[in-house]
């Protein structure tokens, strides 16, 4: 499988420039200086974009509790610690995943970190949004069981599509995967001006194009899977199992997050 995009360190890259947001050190001088232009218009982004890297941990670390024990990370990015196999197989040790990517450094980067790890991780170079190749690829299908419930993580890549396209993307993925299966879905979410300037800067470096989906859209993109408590919400909110949301103060910028399951 392939559809991999091409490398030029002189053009930013949506893994890289999310990367320096996260203060990691796999970015070049292309991207740290979108992200400065991001952090000067919106200098509180660099505290928000964790909090979908910590929400993924802790639904990880959920669903692998209710005894799923596949996971397909899509647009997987960059390392970052912990890594999604690494929270799933300290809640169920027998854990598999498969991370998906086309960014040729992100996927030098996994291969590298995990060329001594168990045969039960592995390192797909595609184009997510085509669902046949990702799930078909031989990679894919030596770790993960599309027979069996697997849980499909789409951490901070809805907004890279229109909501239509957000909703069909995952409709495509859920589709495939039998009932009981899980998806878990960050976005970027912000309102007024401030928000306003922070997509303007970030859309006019010309990369890549981001939309800021409203809270309707993103519960859109979850169709008829059933949302599994507290609900979707801002991501430092959201602790799955417990009975209601926890508290957070209001801004104009936050990460939207939910776990959903396949009836």
């Amino acid at each position: 499988m392939t559809n991999v995009t091409s490398f030029d360190p002189r053009v930013p890259s949506i893994a890289r420039v999310y990367d320096f947001l996260l203060r990691g050190k796999d970015n070049f001088a292309a991207d740290r200086v979108v992200a400065q232009k991001l952090l000067a218009v919106y200098p509180p982004i660099i505290e928000t974009v964790p909090e979908s890297r910590r929400f993924v941990e802790r639904a990880v670390t959920w669903v692998a509790g209710q005894g799923i024990t596949q996971f397909i990370d899509l647009g997987a990015g960059l390392p970052t610690a912990p890594n999604t196999h690494v929270t799933a197989q300290a809640a169920s040790p027998a854990a598999a995943a498969a991370y998906v990517d086309n960014d040729p450094v992100v996927l030098s980067r996994l291969t590298a970190l995990l060329a001594h790890h168990s045969d039960r991780v592995a390192v797909i170079a595609g184009d997510l949004h085509d669902r046949d190749a990702v799930l078909g690829a031989t990679g894919l299908r030596a770790v993960i069981d599309l027979s069996k419930p697997v849980c499909v993580v789409m951490g901070m890549i809805l907004h890279f599509d229109t909501a239509h396209a957000a909703a069909g993307l995952v409709k495509r993925y859920m589709s495939a995967a039998v009932p009981g299966s899980c998806l878990i879905a960050t976005i970027a979410s912000g309102k007024g001006s401030l928000a306003g300037r922070f997509y303007q800067t970030y859309n006019a470096s010309g990369f890549a194009t981001m939309y800021n989906h409203s809270s309707a859209d993103f519960a859109s993109f979850f169709g008829d899977l059933e949302i599994i408590p507290p609900g979707l919400g801002d991501a430092r909110q959201i602790h799955p199992g417990w009975g209601e949301l926890a508290t957070a103060a209001k801004r104009p910028d936050r990460i939207l997050a939910g776990i959903a399951r396949v009836p």
